[in-house]
């Protein structure tokens, strides 16, 4: 799906998702996952089981587990409980190790970077400024509207925005993220991906998808400098 990164080729620009990539969340996503079942009496699921499973748009995850759909009721119970138990338990979590580094070593090396995340963008802003990495990025864009879709449209606009301001073009930018929906994303808006398997999805559910996968953030962000 996502392009491959070619021999001798770099970035000059790198998409950094949040969660599960910069930001290490992996332990309030379970438990919030396990809360939204409990809504409607569903067993709990280990984080290995998650990571196996989990797909977007969400609801087809929901599907996997419940072996159909959720009803738009119970999509509406489970979203509700997932976001207001997850807020409780991400105060805790905290930059996945060494991000500091890599993003301070790819600013000053005269390269931008941006982050495109389907957190609620109310929510991300102030969360990267929290943890002091503002100064990082050209431009941080989260989630507007409803959650549970696909990033692929968000990715074609924030790379629009991107190009218009800064003359960024598409096959200039790899896309690093922990998800499927990463690739894809990259894909749709013409531009390359690195998938890490530290949050979401396990290698197995990443391998095969057509972009390269590692097991850390500074692989990733080696592939991205020289391809």
């Amino acid at each position: 799906m996502g392009k491959q990164i070619a021999e001798g080729s770099s970035a000059g620009h790198i998409v950094w998702d949040w969660n599960g990539t910069l930001f290490h969340d992996n332990d309030a996503v379970i438990h919030a996952t396990n809360a939204a079942f409990a809504e409607l009496g569903l067993a709990p699921i280990t984080l290995e089981r998650y990571r196996e499973l989990y797909c977007v748009p969400v609801p087809k995850f929901y599907e996997r587990l419940m072996g159909r759909l959720p009803t738009d009721a119970e999509w509406l119970v489970m979203d509700e409980a997932f976001h207001r138990h997850y807020a409780r338990h991400s105060v805790a979590c905290r930059l996945a190790d060494g991000v500091e580094t890599l993003l301070a070593g790819w600013q000053d090396a005269g390269r931008s970077q941006s982050i495109l995340s389907m957190a609620g963008h109310d929510d991300l802003v102030p969360l990267v400024r929290q943890f002091g990495i503002s100064e990082r990025f050209v431009r941080v864009d989260g989630r507007v509207g409803p959650s549970g879709g696909s990033k692929a449209e968000s990715m074609v606009r924030h790379l629009k925005v991107l190009g218009d301001a800064s003359g960024v073009a598409p096959e200039q930018v790899v896309v690093i993220g922990d998800a499927a929906d990463d690739a894809v994303a990259a894909m749709a808006a013409g531009a390359r991906a690195v998938l890490y398997t530290g949050g979401s999805h396990g290698r197995a559910s990443l391998e095969g998808i057509g972009a390269p996968v590692v097991d850390s953030l500074a692989e990733a962000v080696r592939l991205a400098a020289t391809g």
